[in-house]
């Protein structure tokens, strides 16, 4: 009993030394929308990740700068992407994304900027217990987070996949009906031409007869 409770005792500091942001975003057409976080101390760990949930082709351009504009993440026309990366340089780090390129179409994106403090939680000492028991318990504590991590992005990536597949669905049944309006009225057209030719026709073989 006392063991689990400095398990969760640790994973509960150990969650505390990272802090994370998840946004939805909804950009507009020819909109650039920026989010900023500040970093500390060098060699701190940056996770990025952003995912276009609708609109347009599910793609967008975006851009990871650094202190003194140094690029470092860009891409153009991405659906999604996941980054982990090591902050050199103390300071603010901005995170854009660009919808400059569509002319009509918003978009949404769902996006998450988590960064890990560089000061690791430390498990507390108890009496009677060894350096590697500790060590063994950070190590299961460590893993544990590894694979809440691989649910929470595994889960974004269905969730993405969802909503793209039930866009492609609405598109589908929107291009469906409209050909099935298209088809209805070319019948009605060709129905009220053939019957004009038809009235054409006899009203001519009347006027031949008399």
């Amino acid at each position: 009993m006392r063991t689990f409770a400095a398990f969760l005792s640790l994973l509960a500091l150990y969650i505390g030394a990272v802090h994370a942001t998840a946004l939805t975003y909804k950009l507009e057409a020819h909109e650039k929308a920026c989010f900023f976080t500040n970093v500390e101390h060098k060699g701190t760990k940056i996770a990025f990740y952003f995912a276009v949930q609708s609109g347009g082709s599910f793609d967008i351009d975006y851009s990871v700068v650094g202190p003194n504009e140094r690029v470092v993440l860009d891409g153009t026309k991405e659906r999604q992407g996941d980054f982990v990366f090591t902050a050199n340089e103390v300071g603010e780090y901005r995170f854009c994304f660009n919808n400059e390129m569509s002319t009509f179409a918003e978009k949404t994106v769902d996006f998450e900027i988590a960064v890990e403090n560089e000061n690791r939680a430390q498990l507390p000492s108890k009496q009677g217990s060894s350096p590697e028991q500790t060590s063994v318990l950070e190590e299961s504590i460590l893993k544990l987070s590894a694979q809440l991590s691989t649910i929470s992005r595994n889960q974004k990536y269905f969730r993405t996949r969802e909503n793209r597949n039930f866009s492609t669905v609405r598109s589908t049944e929107k291009r469906i009906f409209n050909f099935s309006i298209i088809e209805c009225g070319m019948m009605v057209v060709m129905a009220g031409l053939q019957v004009f030719i038809v009235r054409f026709f006899f009203q001519g073989a009347r006027k031949g007869y008399v």
